[in-house]
C-alpha cells in the first residue's frame, strides 16, 4: 500500500490547474503519482467551494483542564492506593466536573503514572535499616575467597489460605523499590509449608520442607544444626551464616 501524504496548497493549486486545462483525472494521476481517487475528492471540493485548502477539525475538546490534571496527579501521588473510580469520584467533588475511568487512567498515563501491583517487604525499623546498611558497607569490598565462606539461607512459605494481590498503586517507571511504592506484610496467617534453602559459592543446600508452625527451637535444632550447619562444616570448618529474613 502507498504511502498517504497530505497535498500541500501549491500541490492542490498544480492539480486544478492541470484539470481546467483539459487533462484528465487520470493523466493527472499517472503524472503526479497521486491516487486517482484523492484527484476526484479535490476536484470535487474545488467545485463545491472554489477552496482546495484542507479544512482542520478542532475535534472533541478535552473534557480537563491543565489544573483538574494536575489535581488528579496530585492526588494519586498523594494516596496511590486510589483507584481510578476513586479518583473521578475526588475530581467531580473538588471541581465539578465528571469523568470516566479511562479518562483518569489516560490522564496519569501521560505523566508516567500507571496501575502495578506495589513490592512487598518485611516491616522493618530504622533499627533494622541502620544494621544492613552498616552490614552492606563492611562487605562490599570482600574477594570471592571472602564470600565463598559465606552462605545466604532463607525460607518461603506457601499458605494453604489465598492472598489477594489485587492492590494496585500508582507508580512511574523505574520507581518499582521506592518506599511510597511498598507494602508492608508480616508472614502469611493459616497452615502451609515451609521450604528451607542455602547457597554459597560454588554449592548450595539441599530443600529441607518443614510441614509444622517454625519456632526458634525448630529453626535452631531443625534447620540449623541439622540441615544449614551439617552441610557447611563438609565445606568448610570455617564459614559465615547469612540469613536473609531472620533478625
Amino acid at each position: 500500500m502507498a504511502q498517504r501524504k497530505h497535498l500541500d496548497d501549491f500541490l492542490c493549486g498544480r492539480i486544478i490547474g492541470r484539470l481546467e486545462c483539459g487533462s484528465t483525472q487520470l493523466e493527472v494521476s499517472e503524472e503526479l503519482g497521486i491516487a486517482q481517487s484523492v484527484i476526484s475528492r479535490l476536484w470535487q471540493r474545488f467545485q463545491d467551494d472554489g477552496n482546495v485548502s484542507r479544512c482542520y477539525s478542532t475535534g472533541r475538546p478535552r473534557v480537563t483542564t491543565p489544573n483538574e490534571d494536575r489535581y488528579l496527579a496530585v492526588t494519586a501521588k498523594r494516596n496511590r492506593r486510589s483507584t481510578a473510580s476513586d479518583l473521578s469520584r475526588q475530581l467531580s467533588s473538588a471541581t465539578g466536573t465528571t469523568v470516566s475511568r479511562q479518562t483518569v487512567y489516560r490522564r496519569l498515563g501521560h505523566i508516567g503514572l500507571y496501575a502495578r501491583r506495589p513490592v512487598r517487604c518485611v516491616p522493618l525499623t530504622a533499627t533494622h535499616c541502620r544494621l544492613r546498611l552498616t552490614w552492606s558497607r563492611e562487605h562490599a569490598l570482600w574477594t570471592p575467597q571472602q564470600w565463598s565462606c559465606v552462605m545466604f539461607s532463607d525460607e518461603s512459605r506457601f499458605s494453604l489460605q489465598s492472598d489477594s494481590r489485587r492492590t494496585f498503586i500508582w507508580r512511574a517507571p523505574g520507581t518499582l523499590y521506592h518506599q511510597e511504592n511498598t507494602i508492608e506484610r508480616h508472614r502469611y496467617g493459616g497452615a502451609g509449608w515451609l521450604v528451607c534453602g542455602g547457597i554459597i559459592l560454588g554449592s548450595r543446600t539441599d530443600l529441607h520442607v518443614q510441614s509444622v508452625t517454625l519456632t526458634d527451637h525448630i529453626y535452631r535444632d531443625v534447620i540449623l544444626e541439622q540441615h544449614t550447619n551439617a552441610f557447611n562444616w563438609k565445606i568448610s570448618p570455617v564459614w559465615i551464616g547469612q540469613h536473609t529474613h531472620r533478625t
